[in-house]
Order: C-alpha cells, then structure tokens, then sequence
C-alpha cells in the first residue's frame, strides 16, 4: 500500500470522521456553502438523464447524493471516511431517495470492479487531499463509459480573496497556496492539502477528453468560510453573485477562484 494511500485514510479520514455527526448542521448554516453548491449541481445536472449511473467521490454524509437519487440518477456514493458512511446508512433510513453508500478511497478505484458509470462527480476540493490526483484521473477514466462525464470541484492556486489578506499582512494566508502544499486544519487533526490547475486536471485525463463547462466558484463572491457576509451584507452579496454568474466562466478568470468546477466529456 503507497504511502499518499495510507495518509490519504489517517489523518483526513479521521478527521472528517470525527465532523460526520456534525456535517449538515455546518452545510446548512452557510449560505455561501448553498450559494457554491447549486452552481456545482446546475452545471453537472446538464449533462445527465434519470436512470444513469453516477458515481460521487468523497461524498460525504450524502448530501449531493441525495439531490442526484431524487432526480433519478443511481447513485453510487464512495468515501474513505468510516463516520460519512455511517452517516449515509443512516441518512436512508430517514428519507424516500435511495443510493448506495461505499467506503472506498477515491485512490483505490480498482475496488469496484468491473462497475462502469455515465458520470463521475466530486464538490467542495475533496481531491485537494491527496498529492496523487493524477492516480484518481487515471481511475476515473478507467470506470467512466465513453461518452460520459465527470464534474469535478477543485482548489486551484490562485484565489483573489486570500491574495487579498496581503492588504492585511497576512503574507501566510495570501501566498499559502503557491507553496507543495499546505496544512489543513480540521476536528484538532492537521493533514496536506493540494492545489491544482484545470489544466492539470485536462492533461492526466488525457486527450481523449473535452470540455463542456468550466467556471469559476468564489470568484468575487466571498468563500464559504466568510459565511456571516450574505447576512451583513445582502445587497452587496446579491450584486456580487450577479457579477460573478456572468464573468466566472470567462478565459483565465475561469481557472481561478476558491475553487473551480470543471465538467469534461470522454469522447466515444
């Protein structure tokens, strides 16, 4: 077993595990977290049709998992974090949407088999935690039928909300991602966090990819840990988020943000 595997299931699993029970409480107190996410779906649903399989990678507590079941999508959620899963099986106890919840590493994709899928989704930069996201591209085209998709949220290295801590002298917080990498803190555990460029992400697909959608998430909106800002300040948000909408999926400003989201089609 590689070593980027074993940190890969340690210290953020661990991590996310212990925030399991917790999860959709934080998610559904943050409306910028509402705001990022209805864009993510809007787009990935534009490539879908009920009865499709999709697979969801670091799925979390289901959340995406449950909006995709209801729209008729089989949904296979995988994660490598014991308590997400947990809190998936009990999750569909309590709701009329039905997927199937996995535990399994987003770098270990060979554990399903010969099962093949229409489409492939990951929110909110959870492929940021490995440095091996060229591993999990090379197993996302393995399971991906020719003419499917994958959309995929991600961290890229320019974000013009922390470079803008400078004007505060936060020279950690501003340059933090130009650096390997750096740490994540999270439930008292510390692991590595990656960022990476959508070209990145095009060239280990390869080029038997295309690309549909790309935008910007975050861009001149304020990031999800400003959570308190919509609240503050409505108007401003409001005009913001109508600015962004129609700039984030522009040449360049499209690769930057706090995260980006890309949707990629593999070709017949």
């Amino acid at each position: 077993m590689s070593t980027t595997v074993v940190i890969e299931r340690g210290s953020a699993a661990e991590a996310f595990s212990r925030q399991s029970a917790s999860f959709d409480a934080i998610d559904a107190a943050n409306p910028l977290i509402g705001w990022v996410r209805d864009r993510v779906r809007a787009q990935a649903l534009r490539s879908m049709m009920p009865g499709e399989r999709l697979l969801e990678l670091n799925a979390g507590t289901g959340i995406d998992s449950v909006f995709f079941a209801e729209r008729g999508l089989d949904v296979l959620a995988t994660d490598v974090a014991p308590g997400m899963i947990a809190q998936q099986e009990l999750k569909l106890q309590n709701t009329a949407a039905k997927w199937t919840p996995m535990q399994c590493s987003y770098l270990e994709l060979k554990a399903l088999g010969e099962a093949r899928f229409h489409h492939v989704f990951s929110n909110f930069g959870g492929l940021n935690c490995t440095d091996r996201l060229d591993l999990v591209l090379r197993g996302i085209d393995r399971v991906l039928l020719p003419e499917g998709t994958c959309t995929l949220v991600v961290m890229p290295r320019f974000s013009p909300w922390e470079v803008l801590t400078l004007i505060k002298g936060d020279l950690k917080l501003a340059f933090r991602r130009f650096r390997k990498h750096t740490p994540a803190q999270l439930e008292g555990l510390s692991f590595p966090c990656y960022y990476y460029s959508p070209m990145y992400v095009k060239k280990h697909l390869g080029i038997g990819y295309e690309v549909k959608e790309q935008r910007a998430l975050s861009l001149i909106v304020p990031p999800p840990h400003m959570e308190r800002f919509p609240n503050r300040f409505p108007a401003l948000f409001n005009a913001l988020a109508w600015v962004e909408d129609r700039i984030a999926s522009l040449p360049l400003l499209r690769n930057w943000g706090d995260h980006f989201v890309i949707t990629l089609r593999k070709r017949p």
